[in-house]
């Protein structure tokens, strides 16, 4: 054989050195070449596994959106019972009046719309802790259908008592 110089005969004694680190180099390689980065998505397709859909895609069941709708509304007439006691308490006495017959003063489309956000607000969270009263004291009423059609009724039941006290 011809005697190696330079670079080739450094990595001919650095192979024969260490065979093993040359072994697992050589299939490290093999194996960077073969795999290339995927999305998850391509990932699952390709595994043949169901990916999960996206919150903002996927379509919640009336139920769920009932149950969130009362966590809204609980947390919401929480805020506003206590911002309007910090409005008493900084403003003085009188504040929160002015502050609704201010917005009740800004026509029928502002006024309508508060009046609907608040009496919605109420109204939901009311039916809703009926409902669940009734749950309580007949167990019989709390399945799949039933609870679907009891959240379509309170939504429903809702919006029309709320749509009516704009008028008023």
């Amino acid at each position: 054989s011809e005697p190696q110089t330079g670079c080739r005969q450094g990595m001919t004694l650095w192979m024969r050195n260490y065979p093993l680190l040359t072994h697992i180099i050589v299939v490290s390689s093999l194996f960077s070449i073969k795999t290339h980065k995927q999305t998850y998505t391509a990932k699952m397709k390709a595994s043949g596994k169901p990916v999960s859909p996206h919150v903002l895609i996927y379509a919640f069941p009336v139920v769920a959106i009932s149950s969130i709708t009362n966590r809204v509304t609980g947390a919401a007439l929480s805020v506003g019972c206590a911002g309007l006691g910090l409005l008493e308490l900084v403003g003085g006495s009188g504040t929160s009046l002015w502050v609704m017959e201010t917005i009740g003063s800004q026509g029928f489309i502002i006024s309508s719309g508060a009046k609907f956000g608040v009496s919605f607000t109420i109204l939901y969270h009311y039916l809703g802790a009926v409902r669940h009263t009734l749950w309580d004291y007949y167990p019989d009423m709390l399945t799949n259908t039933e609870v679907e059609k009891s959240s379509y009724l309170l939504l429903g039941g809702a919006t029309a008592l709320s749509g009516l006290t704009i008028f008023f």
